[in-house]
């Protein structure tokens, strides 16, 4: 057939296998020019290739093929680059969570072990507009976005947001939950309510970074605590002195982690 590829030889041009071709022309993703009546060869032509090169490659970056199929069968050009756009967004954070985690491996690889600088210190009571809730560990990222954005829709703080965590969202997988932000004037209003949070000595050490390997920093603190013949004695503080409200690069995030402690 004149100036048509058979799919053999278009395999061999666009490095797509035969059997790929097959199930890219039964999901319609990239149909075959012709397709003969009485045989069912499948044909291409030259003009096809840029699109199965197109489609090769953002397979490669583990696009799925809805959203491939979604771009080489869209006209608007708007729309086109829209979707390239999204699934660029979500590669590049997947590459900020890979960099996280080889830095966290890193860290626990060293010979000597994650350490931290430890301050001992006791806070003052303290007033805050705060919100508590019961809480699974699987929903706590979630749960703490909601809270915080209805406490700032209501409060003007007077310092860096907070949190309390219960031992038993650790233990258990389900525990109380608290996140705060300091005001001199906390209102009653939807779930937000004043909370006086008592002086307390802790040990405190300070995460600098995106929250992926924070349980690094939490195990070399427990490590101290235990080392220095500490016992926990509350739920765990965090003070997010810079965050995601602060900034969107995480490599100037500082997290202060508070454990309470009592010696033994």
């Amino acid at each position: 057939m004149n100036g048509l590829l058979t799919i053999g030889e278009f395999s061999r041009i666009t490095h797509l296998s035969v059997k790929t071709l097959r199930r890219y022309h039964e999901s319609g993703m990239l149909e075959p020019a012709e397709v003969d009546a009485h045989s069912g060869y499948r044909y291409y032509t030259t003009a096809q290739v840029p699109t199965a090169q197109i489609i090769r490659r953002f397979r490669s970056f583990d696009m799925p093929e809805r959203e491939v199929r979604a771009i080489v069968t869209n006209p608007d050009p708007t729309q086109r680059a829209g979707l390239v756009l999204g699934h660029l967004e979500r590669l590049e954070r997947q590459v900020k969570e890979a960099e996280s985690s080889i830095s966290a491996m890193k860290r626990l690889l060293r010979p000597t072990g994650a350490s931290v600088a430890v301050t001992r210190l006791v806070t003052e009571k303290v007033t805050v507009a705060a919100i508590s809730g019961e809480v699974d560990s699987s929903n706590m990222l979630e749960w703490y976005s909601d809270a915080m954005a209805e406490l700032d829709a209501v409060v003007s703080p007077d310092g860096s947001p907070g949190g309390l965590y219960d031992n038993d969202l650790f233990t258990d997988g389900r525990g109380t939950m608290t996140v705060y932000l300091p005001t001199t004037d906390a209102p009653r209003m939807g779930r937000v309510q004043p909370l006086t949070i008592g002086g307390t000595e802790l040990a405190t050490t300070v995460h600098h970074g995106s929250h992926d390997d924070i349980d690094v920093t939490y195990g070399a603190l427990g490590v101290y605590v235990e080392s220095n013949g500490l016992a926990i004695a509350g739920p765990i503080h965090e003070t997010y002195h810079v965050g995601p409200r602060d900034t969107a690069d995480p490599s100037r995030w500082r997290t202060e982690i508070g454990w309470p402690v009592f010696g033994t």
